[in-house]
């Protein structure tokens, strides 16, 4: 069961990964859905909450494709499982910022959200907190399974 929970991750956070290289070597499409709006009027539409830069979003796939790779440890898949308890809790600790993630903070993100209207606001409600709500619970079976 494990195993193939945790091909269905690998699979998630190595699309992820590469939707965030398409956007670090500047591509556009989806982008701005991606992105927080902040509340209220603003001349030219909503206001993203912030601008990441090329960097910040290229160290962002770098790190999606560090979980993959964890999960591909543990589980063994393409290496020889590792059950190391340090990768256990590991993955368990990206569990719960998936987790806390889904949750939100309570003002732009998350499913507790106070900001909505905005495309963002949408996608995160239905797509994006219910995506790290599964993620979580399924980084939590590869790590204990």
């Amino acid at each position: 069961m494990s195993f193939v929970v945790a091909r269905w991750i690998v699979g998630v956070f190595t699309f992820i990964s590469m939707v965030h290289l398409y956007w670090a070597a500047g591509g556009k499409l989806g982008f701005l859905a991606a992105i927080p709006q902040l509340p209220g009027e603003f001349a030219s539409g909503p206001k993203p909450a912030f601008k990441p830069s090329a960097l910040a979003t290229f160290l962002v796939a770098l790190g999606l494709v560090g979980i993959a790779l964890m999960v591909c440890l543990r589980a063994g898949l393409y290496f020889s499982a590792v059950s190391h308890g340090a990768l256990q809790w590991g993955i368990s600790a990206i569990a719960l910022v998936m987790f806390a993630r889904a949750i939100g903070d309570s003002e732009l993100v998350g499913f507790f959200k106070k900001v909505g209207g905005s495309r963002f606001a949408k996608l995160d409600t239905y797509f994006y907190s219910p995506l790290c709500l599964v993620l979580g619970v399924g980084l939590l079976v590869v790590a204990w399974g």
